[in-house]
């Protein structure tokens, strides 16, 4: 074999990579634009690449479009989803879905890194799923699923030091994998960790990276979203020309009884055939004993009410139910929803967040949730019920009182019955 070729063989591949680089760098091609037609699909893919990147996020944002910040619930498209009403009855806002399996705030958190600026003074909406509250906290290969280097640049970049909040985020980074996926990134989250700013070096490469990483977010977060707009389109079908809260009621009381004929537990047919009846037996009695009153989720979510308070951002907090009939069946305990629910909202409503939704004792309510822990039909027209004249009308500005307390384990042990009821009503 001629030198030539083996030094190629050996060097080439090199080389290659280093031009694409380059390219990855330099080249101008779409660097920083979106189309229109892309954002709209990205409103509601629930595509891993949304969150990872910030292109489409700040296309949107930068429009009508209204974060929804959630998790596998937003999936669940019936024709009562908050995106099939906005757009069939025009609103003037948009919903951006911000959700999927696995995602809980920590995910949120580092998602939203990449889409500050265009968020300032503006409303979200958070739906807080109780089943997030687990006591060991977010999983970790799911965090990994939907993280991206440049959500942590973007966070070390704004970091200060001897923040509660960048010092707790940094920690909690570096207990997950993807807090070592980057040695030099992972020097950077250590010295934030410790409240002490970063070296020149790393600033500038922190500048550097985030170039390249806004090219491959614009080269590639356009590509492979999922495209829902059809099942936004069929469920539109579906609906009455003119909005009237009676009538869409009598409709999804409709569609939930013709939906769920075949279990004793109001889940929709598919669901249960898909997902229940083959576990069913197996599943009985199975949740008793489960606790979401304690663990790091609680900082976790302090994670967001700080980034709120700090972008002057207004949220619709909502708190969803579980199915009663299989609360019951399973054994998890009503009580125990109620005490996470009377620790959530202390820790919501001591720091200024008032729009909260409460819905947790909703579960018995018919045709409420389409399967056991997810709301559909009547459960998103309670949801929109409360969220239109938020969202449509101008709200006070927030006066927030961020308490770094929430941060601490002594927070997430905390017994919920040691802490004032402040919830509405109660």
């Amino acid at each position: 074999m001629k030198l030539a070729k083996r030094l190629w063989l050996i060097f080439g591949p090199i080389l290659i990579a280093m031009l694409g680089v380059v390219v990855l760098l330099f080249w101008p091609g779409n660097y920083g634009q979106s189309r229109q037609d892309n954002v709209e699909k990205a409103a509601v893919s629930l595509s891993p690449n949304v969150f990872k990147g910030n292109l489409l996020k700040s296309a949107a944002f930068d429009q009508n479009y209204v974060p929804f910040i959630g998790s596998s619930e937003l999936s669940r498209m019936d024709p009562f989803h908050p995106s099939v009403l906005a757009t069939k009855y025009r609103r003037n806002y948009r919903p951006f879905l911000l959700g999927s399996a696995g995602t809980q705030s920590l995910t949120h958190f580092f998602s939203l890194q990449t889409a500050g600026k265009e968020l300032t003074g503006k409303k979200v909406v958070v739906i807080i799923s109780p089943q997030w509250f687990v006591w060991n906290g977010i999983q970790r290969n799911m965090f990994s699923y939907y993280y991206s280097n440049l959500q942590t640049n973007n966070f070390l970049e704004k970091a200060k030091a001897n923040d509660p909040m960048a010092e707790y985020a940094a920690t909690r980074l570096l207990q997950l994998p993807s807090g070592s996926s980057n040695p030099t990134l992972t020097e950077a989250i250590i010295r934030v960790k410790a409240g002490v700013p970063l070296t020149n070096w790393q600033k500038t490469y922190l500048r550097l990276s985030e170039r390249l990483y806004d090219h491959e977010d614009s080269l590639f977060s356009q590509l492979f979203l999922r495209d829902n707009r059809g099942t936004i389109a069929k469920g539109e079908e579906t609906l009455p020309s003119q909005y009237d809260p009676w009538v869409l009621d009598d409709l999804a009381t409709q569609m939930g009884k013709g939906e769920t004929t075949n279990n004793q537990f109001g889940i929709q047919n598919k669901f249960y055939d898909q997902r229940v009846r083959p576990v069913v037996g197996k599943l009985k009695d199975s949740q008793i004993g489960f606790d979401y009153d304690y663990g790091p989720e609680f900082s976790d979510f302090q994670l967001l009410l700080d980034f709120f308070s700090r972008h002057k951002i207004t949220p619709m907090f909502v708190i969803p139910p579980v199915n009663d009939k299989w609360a019951k069946y399973t054994g998890l305990s009503q009580e125990m929803l109620d005490l996470f629910d009377r620790k959530i909202q202390y820790q919501l409503r001591t720091q200024g967040f008032n729009h909260i939704e409460d819905l947790i004792d909703q579960g018995n309510q018919p045709y409420f949730m389409q399967d056991t822990i997810h709301l559909g039909w009547r459960g998103w027209l309670a949801v929109d019920d409360a969220m239109r004249p938020f969202l449509e009308n101008q709200q006070p500005t927030p006066k927030y009182k961020i308490n770094k307390s929430f941060y601490t384990k002594t927070w997430q042990k905390k017994e919920p019955r040691d802490i004032p009821d402040m919830r509405a009503g109660k």
